[in-house]
């Protein structure tokens, strides 16, 4: 029964796949939805109970809603404009390009293993995926929607939308919370689990070399990075590193003030908080992909993660609210004079937390195909 119940929903996508296969006008070019039926992936996993409709056809939509640049004022951005596949869904500038041109106030972060994550943003402005999913379209700089209804019936005048909505939600309505529900069901998806360090915690001895046992052996202990960056379980050491496999997720993430700078220029989460002792601290980052998400900071200061070990190595500011695990004993920033082979080691570790399956899973790649 199972198994018949499964053909059928399979058919059922097929039929809208090929219904989807239309153009539309971008800038730079005309675009068309390109979701051929056999390079299609259906996403089958991780998904919380919905009422909204089927899992995998609402994160069909948000995928083709996440690429769209129909939903930026000016035809201009979409959500994979900043945060780029290839790149852990990170952007490789230290400030992404909006809509007309200007510049973001701080580094697009990745946005794999969101799932169950308490904050969102550097400054934890956002508690919600949904809400999430909603905030970068009426950004003044990122996207610049001045109304949902009008974004809306924008979005159903494309031919392409009626079939996806009506798969998803059992009508062809377009309103504000379904694109939410659809973007966020397709974030919600994007999971990073399948890295050698996941490979190495679920008993592989052989995944890692012996240069990035000694990274981890580094990481973990003698550099304490651990600390700071817990997996799923509240420690640190191997697992998710703040990502999926392994480890599990970080459900309340910190905001922690690692002396980046002697007097603030960016509050961070303080303003969100209200907190004068939350001041200069910003989220601790998910190291899954790392390597791919330079640059780094919330203001992308550092282009490398050599610059990144060279902070924590000896350019550790006197910061007001300096988080007490980088202060030595007397309450100085702490200089961990991290050697040069310590840095190759630590660097080659977190190259095993890339999952280079996850960046080239065409189910989260661009549908649209310009011509």
């Amino acid at each position: 029964m199972k198994k018949s119940i499964a053909v059928l929903s399979i058919v059922a996508l097929v039929g809208v796949v090929y219904s989807c296969k239309k153009s539309a006008s971008v800038t730079g070019g005309t675009a068309y939805l390109d979701l051929p039926s056999s390079t299609y992936t259906y996403f089958n996993s991780g998904f919380p109970d919905s009422s909204i409709g089927s899992p995998n056809k609402v994160a069909t939509l948000g995928r083709v809603l996440f690429y769209d640049t129909h939903l930026s004022i000016n035809n201009a951005i979409s959500c994979g404009s900043c945060h780029k596949q290839a790149l852990g869904f990170a952007d490789n500038v230290a400030f992404s390009t909006g809509y007309q041109g200007k510049l973001t106030k701080r580094n697009s972060i990745g946005i794999s293993d969101i799932a169950g994550v308490g904050a969102f943003f550097w400054d934890g402005r956002e508690n919600n995926i949904t809400n999430l999913a909603l905030r970068p379209l009426t950004n003044h700089v990122e996207m610049g929607v001045e109304d949902y209804n009008v974004l809306s019936a924008k979005l159903a005048a494309l031919p392409y939308y009626s079939n996806l909505f009506n798969d998803a939600f059992g009508d062809n309505q377009v309103t504000p919370d379904r694109i939410a529900s659809a973007i966020a069901m397709f974030m919600q998806a994007i999971s990073s689990n399948n890295t050698r360090l996941d490979e190495f915690a679920n008993g592989n001895s052989s995944a890692l070399t012996a240069q990035e046992l000694n990274g981890k052996f580094l990481f973990d202990t003698k550099y304490n990075c651990g600390s700071c960056h817990l997996n799923g379980n509240g420690n640190g050491g191997s697992g998710g590193y703040g990502g999926g496999g392994g480890g599990g997720f970080i459900t309340m993430p910190s905001f922690l003030d690692i002396g980046l700078d002697n007097s603030y220029t960016d509050l961070g989460n303080g303003v969100i908080s209200g907190m004068t002792s939350k001041n200069g601290t910003f989220k601790v980052p998910n190291l899954h992909n790392v390597a791919l998400t330079a640059p780094y900071m919330h203001d992308g200061r550092y282009k490398t993660l050599d610059e990144v070990l060279d902070h924590y190595s000896h350019n550790i500011m006197n910061s007001a609210n300096l988080d007490s695990r980088l202060t030595d004993g007397a309450g100085h920033p702490m200089q961990k004079n991290i050697t040069s082979e310590d840095k190759a080691a630590i660097i080659a570790f977190l190259g095993t937390l890339t999952d280079h399956h996850m960046i080239t899973d065409p189910k989260f790649s661009n549908p649209f195909k310009v011509k």
